[in-house]
């Protein structure tokens, strides 16, 4: 898989935002992506070093929402918790360029 589309987008929310003081930081990633190719793409795209990564599968899920009982879907996904090493951090706003 190309390294390129195996991270789709950080997740923030209150409880990823807590997570970062412990060097801990959630990515939504692609569902066919490894921890190995995890790890390469977070080290590749925002050049720091990985000590571990946690995988967490999304089921799908239906929800009847509103008045009119209007069914919404949320699609199969996978996230990743990424341990990066003491003394480092990481600025999830912030990608490492490619150097031409």
């Amino acid at each position: 898989m190309d390294l390129s589309n195996v991270l789709i987008s950080p997740i923030v929310t209150e409880k990823s935002t807590g997570a970062q003081e412990k060097r801990k930081y959630t990515f939504l990633v692609h569902l066919n992506a490894n921890k190995i190719e995890i790890t390469k793409a977070i080290e590749k795209a925002y050049g720091v070093n990985v000590e571990g990564v946690n995988i967490i599968p999304v089921r799908k899920k239906v929800r009847k929402v509103g008045r009119s009982k209007e069914i919404t879907r949320r699609h199969t996904a996978k996230k990743a918790v990424i341990t990066l090493k003491p003394k480092q951090t990481l600025d999830v706003n912030k990608v490492k360029t490619q150097k031409s």
